[in-house]
């Protein structure tokens, strides 16, 4: 064989041995479909930030409040184990309360709330149809069980990791709600920056912020009719009642590594137990063991509470995900035959890999998402429910409001 045909031989190998590692995007058959693809500048995105002095005394605080409030009764009243558990740290001006995520809510707002739910005897009770979301009174009792120094160390991982993504959330804030930026947010934040992303382009689009922060923001309009991200036959259904979590990491990791791990692994990891799976814990683990949380995807995934969003506001937050970061994201919907007409009955707080949406003339778009619930593997005598689903995407919106946390993995 003659030398350039060796060389061109090589090229193909190298390119072939690379293909794997290519996240998938657009289309179900690996595409993003658009009027016309250009290099473009992407939205403003950040990276993982530095823990600074101040992250760190605030961090000291909340968890020194626990260590004081030592071991907590997991038979005391619902208000006591609120006041002991649920609580919150502020970073440069953006809230995180421990297992719930980012909200704009008070940390009184959050215990009140908290309080008020497990006040309902209903609350304390397993739903119907369990599929595998800790609710928020087993988290607490969870945690109530936890001696002092394990809670605090726990606290403390989570809050780190928190602090260190302040930064997106003020992003997103800004970018979704028109929250203005805090004044010398891009000198404090060198972490953020603007990709070059490959979408449909607007003038809208092209023009860099100034130095408070004002840039054009990507409209619904903007984004092509329709987009998804992995592969619809790296798919499964959940093995056991309680572990949505689990399948849910499952896929997201697959779809990224192309290896396919099995759902035992991802319970470990996630720390699932018969009660479920935390949000926060889905967050931490798709950082930790996926690319997507990358410089050139999604950055670090965040748990958002959304529950003041519109529905326009959530579906560009879809667009976003799917278009400008080629990434999935983890839905927190609780399932209920009014969301999802392929239920037999009401179920419990669920996960769900959102990949994709279609838009539609005068219609709600559809989202595009991976089920891991199948009610027929657990009750013959049921409907089989497929993994691969397109929905209509407010009623997913609505689903996400209806859960008692509203929170989002983005």
């Amino acid at each position: 064989m003659t030398r350039p045909r060796w060389i061109s031989l090589g090229v193909l190998v190298l390119l072939l041995a690379l293909l794997p590692f290519v996240p998938r995007g657009g289309g179900d058959d690996g595409t993003i479909r658009t009027t016309g693809q250009a290099r473009a500048e992407g939205p403003l995105a950040a990276g993982y930030g530095r823990l600074t002095p101040a992250y760190r005394r605030t961090i000291d605080r909340v968890v020194e409040a626990g260590l004081t409030a030592g071991r907590s009764a997991t038979t005391t009243s619902p208000r006591a184990l609120v006041d002991a558990v649920v609580r919150c740290a502020t970073f440069e001006g953006q809230r995180y309360c421990l297992g719930t995520g980012w909200t704009d809510q008070t940390q009184s707002q959050v215990r009140a709330r908290t309080a008020s739910l497990l006040a309902q005897p209903a609350a304390r009770r397993p739903a119907v149809s369990s599929t595998g979301d800790l609710s928020t009174y087993d988290a607490l009792r969870l945690a109530a069980r936890m001696s002092p120094t394990a809670r605090a160390t726990a606290e403390r991982a989570e809050l780190t990791r928190a602090a260190r993504t302040v930064a997106k959330v003020w992003l997103i804030r800004h970018q979704f709600q028109g929250v203005p930026l805090p004044h010398g947010f891009f000198a404090r934040h060198p972490e953020v920056r603007r990709t070059l992303l490959a979408t449909a382009t607007s003038s809208r689009t092209s023009a860099s912020p100034d130095t408070t922060g004002r840039h054009p923001a990507k409209h619904w309009s903007d984004y092509p009719s329709q987009g998804a991200v992995l592969h619809p036959s790296q798919v499964r259904a959940q093995h056991r009642t309680y572990w949505c979590g689990p399948t849910t990491m499952q896929m997201i990791a697959w779809g990224w590594s192309h290896r396919e791990r099995r759902q035992h692994h991802w319970a470990h990891e996630l720390g699932t137990t018969t009660s479920g799976t935390a949000i926060t814990s889905m967050v931490h683990v798709v950082n930790r063991a996926t690319g997507y949380d990358n410089a050139s995807h999604a950055g670090p995934y965040i748990t958002l509470d959304v529950g003041d969003w519109t529905f326009a506001q959530w579906r560009l937050l879809m667009a976003r995900h799917i278009v400008d970061y080629r990434a999935p994201v983890v839905l927190h919907p609780v399932l209920l035959q009014r969301f999802y007409p392929y239920l037999d009955h009401d179920g419990s707080g669920h996960f769900q890999v959102g990949r994709g949406y279609r838009k539609r003339d005068g219609k709600p778009p559809l989202l595009g998402y991976f089920e891991p619930w199948n009610q027929q593997r657990f009750h013959p005598d049921e409907p089989f429910i497929d993994r691969v689903q397109w929905r209509n995407a407010y009623k997913s919106y609505r689903a996400n409001e209806a859960h008692f946390q509203h929170n989002l993995g983005v």
